[in-house]
């Protein structure tokens, strides 16, 4: 018989987690203003808020903290993480951040002026608060076909060719400070982008005088999609994927607490040494000395190594797995969620799960609320909350998805886990005729809300 699929690791080290009562979770969320932000670590039994710092580090990323040089000017370790960003992603200049959002703080108050148009493929929060903060624009050019949950295409993620040249025909160039291209796609469901639409959108950049900027923070899992989905790449390494990628490209952003799996830690490269120079007067004001940016000289190694086994196939097999095998479960539970199965996380498609929960009252908050109550389960809204108000009109916006993602932590829970998530969310959908509000805004603040936005039940009167 065939064997098994198993993991390419095994367990060194272990948390203790506590198990909580139904009565506790209600007491704690309540107190949390039903924001799933506030609740306190110790009260989570599985932590699915983000795949972002949370994963389990490997014993050569240990090792790579106790050889960091804490030098501040000039130190080893600035030069071990530029020959990793050289070698894998081909990026000869670069300034490092403490993390993806402060990367994108160095690039965009360099390159947006109020007024600014920046298109894109479902700009992830922090990258729609950066550009709006600015006053500018961020445009969604995503093929239409995302917004459908139940649909199962392979690159679900890609930016609409035609969407985008109407973009680029109808402002002039100097209106657009780049196009934003999110690989893999998260807001839609962590949905792949395919080398076919990657090259499409550089080609239609480069008609019209544009830079493509990526938002790379899953460029791992991108490339394992094309592996295993587009034809001709089948035979390539994760690597090689990964250095076709991004020349493709002229600039790049990343979080690498995600697909170098550090605890903290991010960087902007550059192609053009212009523009690495301009934007490196942010870096020193608001992170650091250009060899540090924000990091340590430890966390530097760790990003280093961890970039490294991070673009290996093995690993990437791993973990793409555990998150079909949460899709499957859901499968076989009739829950429905983004299809198909995303790269870093499944997206539970709350319309369908929670159909009687007025819009208003933010349906993928009172989904990841009902879940945490059910079995201590944190996930996080990825709908009209996140969406944030309209900056003009000031009026809350209501994507056409509304979802709650669940982001698996690289190489830190196990299929029991998974088994748990699943059962959990089968009971709130056995019960879901029984939910029938949701939530209203006590305060929030005037962009990027739902990290610190309160909230109280909607009841009649409070609307």
């Amino acid at each position: 018989m065939n064997l098994p699929f198993a993991e390419s690791y095994r367990i060194k080290m272990i948390e203790p987690l506590r198990k909580s009562t139904r009565e506790e979770r209600e007491r704690w969320i309540k107190e949390a203003k039903y924001n799933l932000f506030n609740l306190k670590s110790d009260r989570i039994f599985i932590d699915l808020l983000t795949d972002s710092g949370t994963g389990a580090m490997s014993e050569k990323q240990w090792s790579e903290l106790m050889l960091g040089d804490e030098s501040y000017a000039g130190a080893r370790s600035y030069y071990k993480m530029k020959e990793a960003i050289k070698n894998i992603l081909g990026f000869e200049y670069f300034l490092p951040a403490h993390q993806g959002r402060a990367a994108e703080n160095i690039l965009y108050s360099t390159i947006i002026k109020e007024g600014d148009i920046l298109p894109g493929n479902s700009h992830f929060d922090t990258t729609k608060g950066h550009i709006e903060f600015r006053k500018a624009v961020a445009l969604d050019c995503t093929i239409d076909e995302a917004a459908d949950t139940q649909l199962e295409i392979p690159f679900k993620g890609n930016i609409d060719a035609n969407k985008l040249e109407e973009v680029l025909k109808k402002y002039p160039k100097e209106q657009i400070p780049a196009v934003v291209l999110t690989i893999t796609n998260n807001t839609a469901g962590g949905q792949p982008v395919s080398m076919e639409n990657i090259k499409e959108v550089y080609q239609l950049c480069q008609k019209f005088g544009v830079p493509l900027q990526f938002d790379a923070a899953r460029l791992a899992e991108n490339a394992y999609f094309i592996k295993i989905r587009e034809k001709g790449y089948e035979n390539k390494t994760i690597k090689e994927i990964v250095k076709e990628m991004f020349s493709y490209c002229d600039i790049m952003t990343m979080s690498a607490k995600k697909d170098a799996i550090v605890n903290m830690g991010g960087f902007v490269a550059f192609k053009d040494e212009n523009l690495w120079k301009r934007c490196q007067m942010y870096c020193i004001i608001n992170e650091g000395f250009l060899t540090y940016g924000g990091m340590s000289g430890r966390d530097m190694n760790a990003l280093a190594q961890g970039l490294d086994e991070g673009t290996e196939f093995d690993h990437l097999e791993t973990r793409i797995n555990q998150v079909a095998y949460l899709g499957a479960k859901l499968d076989e539970y009739k829950v429905p969620y983004q299809r198909p199965a995303g790269g870093h996380a499944i997206f539970v498609d709350a319309k369908k799960m929670l159909p009687n929960v007025p819009k208003e009252e933010f349906v993928a908050q009172t989904l990841g609320i009902e879940l945490y109550i059910e079995a201590g389960i944190r996930g996080v809204e990825i709908g009209a909350l996140l969406a944030d108000r309209d900056p003009i009109t000031r009026e809350n916006r209501f994507p056409s998805l509304e979802l709650l993602r669940l982001a698996i932590p690289r190489r830190t829970y196990t299929n029991n886990h998974i088994d748990v998530v699943a059962a959990a969310l089968k009971n709130v959908l056995d019960r879901n005729n029984t939910i029938t509000r949701g939530y209203v805004i006590k305060s929030e603040f005037p962009i990027m809300r739902h990290f610190t936005i309160e909230l109280e039940k909607a009841e009649l009167g409070n609307q």
